[in-house]
């Protein structure tokens, strides 16, 4: 059978500002992934998966992306959150994935500017006992000026030399003793699991069936032993989508899959090497962008990043042979956090002051043996035999560019050729948004803005329909019981975790204020979505049992 593009006319930047949110309709979805027929299938909805399936898109594919619980639930949502090139890969001697990250961090500052904003990053100069001291600072100031020429000039400002005043004015709860300075480069972060879902909508916007909660089963083949789809389960329902070709892009779940085909050897060796974050109270740091913390005894380094009102604490990766749908930051990971903090800062930071945590593993492509820090972040892409096509490992920033090669590798499959256009393709709510007016406005706008971009007016919809929705939904945190009711209608979330986790973060933010949160979350879902009084209720059940879960192995709780 011959599997033509859809050719389907991609939208314009002004038809991206258009004046109707996007309505995101799960059973009309789940109906499509019944009827159609589609070109490419990928299963996984992490940030390659939604790439992938937005690149399709805009290339004219008929295109269907599953994801067996939400959008961006794993690796996808608990990263560092930067969008880097990576110091330590120019250490490695890998400038050309420095070279080509930065030029992906620039794309994403232009297509997703409400999303992704530049960071500063500080690192101390210290006497003695720091990240490096004064007898390796000229050889690291090198290191910044490749930084610099390798890309990060993109950013519009070089690095900087600092003085110890000046280190203090950005973290002056920073240890004086033994400081003798800093020195600050830029970079960028972004909100992990936002863009992830901003990319499944804007290939939903594109014309892709996009679907959540919705489990990869099985992949079929026909008579003669080539893929032709899938089946998937979304709840009760059992459906068997039809596509030309299927890419898994389930990231570090790909070493435990058992329905790509039984018996057969995956050609892929994934190692999963787990990261963790802690989030304690801003105040307690009051840092105003990264800085870098040595730990005592350690080789490795910590980092310290503010977000809204708290700031978090995180770490580089270790192996991780554990079970991939339990990974939680530990006692001794939150120990090992606590003691560089401590140990380098003028505040008592106590077990008791974490507000919320996130552990994850990223799915490098490695066989067992050596350190994962020595590990280099390159992706691959494998078509099999059969014609799958697999996509692991890489990272957050150089996601567009994963997508890119994994649609060009579907598209040998199938002998069809499209050009990619998302090097410049806008994302929802980044069309026209001005960044520096937002921030300055201040309040609500400020906040919605970097949120929404220009689609914050939608969310002032809602609110001047129902003044009462203006409520504040999480203690302490300055989402509104709205900003709910935008997430079910038309952000695709189904669950008070969808909700709490992901679009508004709250559980990482504000752990113990989400959990009090969950029982009004479970109202407005049974309000919107209809859902029966037992549903709800079994809602708010699971998410206080995993936040109390998370808790107790945080906690160190038997």
């Amino acid at each position: 059978m011959n599997f033509l593009p859809s050719l389907k006319p991609s939208r314009d930047r002004a038809a991206m500002t258009g004046v109707e949110p996007q309505k995101f309709d799960r059973k009309e979805n789940l109906d499509r992934l019944e009827s159609d027929r589609f070109d490419i299938l990928i299963i996984g909805g992490g940030v390659t998966g939604a790439y992938s399936a937005m690149d399709a898109a805009l290339r004219g594919f008929r295109v269907a992306l599953v994801e067996k619980d939400d959008f961006a639930s794993g690796t996808s949502s608990k990263s560092s959150k930067m969008v880097h090139g990576g110091l330590r890969y120019i250490e490695q001697g890998n400038l050309g994935l420095v070279r080509h990250s930065l030029l992906e961090r620039q794309r994403l500052r232009r297509n997703a500017s409400h999303l992704v904003q530049r960071l500063p990053f500080l690192f101390p100069i210290m006497e003695k006992a720091g990240v490096f001291d004064k007898r390796f600072a000229k050889a690291f100031e090198g290191l910044l000026w490749t930084y610099d020429l390798a890309g990060g000039w993109r950013e519009g400002v070089l690095h900087q030399r600092l003085s110890k005043a000046e280190v203090l004015s950005h973290c002056p709860t920073f240890k004086e003793d033994d400081l003798m300075g800093g020195l600050m480069y830029f970079d960028a972060r972004v909100d992990d699991a936002r863009l992830t879902l901003n990319l499944a909508r804007t290939a939903a916007f594109h014309g892709a069936t996009i679907v959540n909660h919705t489990k990869a089963v099985e992949i079929t083949r026909d008579a003669r032993g080539k893929v032709d789809g899938a089946i998937v389960q979304a709840g009760d329902r059992e459906i068997q989508v039809r596509a030309a070709v299927v890419v898994m892009a389930t990231g570090v779940w790909l070493r435990d899959w058992s329905g790509i085909k039984k018996g057969e050897a995956k050609t892929l060796e994934i190692r999963p090497a787990k990261g963790v974050h802690v989030a304690v109270p801003w105040l307690k740091i009051r840092n105003d962008c990264t800085v870098t913390i040595p730990v005592p005894g350690r080789s490795r380094r910590a980092t310290i990043t503010r977000w809204g009102n708290v700031s978090y604490l995180g770490t580089t990766d270790e192996d991780y042979t554990g079970d991939l749908d339990d990974v939680l930051c530990t006692r001794e990971e939150l120990d090992f956090l606590l003691e560089g903090a401590r140990s380098a800062l003028k505040t008592d930071i106590a077990p008791e002051d974490v507000v919320g945590s996130i552990a994850g593993c990223r799915p490098l492509v490695a066989p067992p043996g050596g350190k994962t820090l020595e590990i280099k972040r390159n992706h691959k892409i494998d078509i099999a035999a059969d014609g799958l096509v697999t996509v692991v490992g890489g990272k957050l920033t150089t996601s567009r560019h994963m997508a890119e090669e994994t649609i060009d590798a579907a598209q040998k499959v199938i002998s069809k050729k499209a050009g990619c256009s998302t090097k410049k393709a806008y994302l929802l709510g980044a069309p026209g948004y001005d960044s520096q007016a937002i921030v300055a406005s201040g309040g609500m706008q400020a906040h919605l803005g970097e949120r929404y971009g220009t689609e914050a007016r939608f969310v002032s919809d809602i609110l001047q329909a129902d003044e009462k929705l203006a409520t504040p939904i999480v203690e302490g945190l300055p989402h509104s019981e709205a900003e709910v009711v935008y997430a079910i209608r038309h952000e695709m979330a189904g669950s008070i975790d969808d909700v709490l986790s992901r679009r508004m973060r709250a559980r990482l933010m504000a752990r113990d204020a989400s959990a009090r949160a969950a029982p009004r979350v479970g109202e407005i879902l049974k309000s919107e979505l209809g859902l029966s009084d037992q549903s709800v209720a079994d809602q708010v059940r699971t998410y206080l049992a995993s936040v109390a879960h998370e808790k107790s192995v945080l906690m160190g709780v038997k």
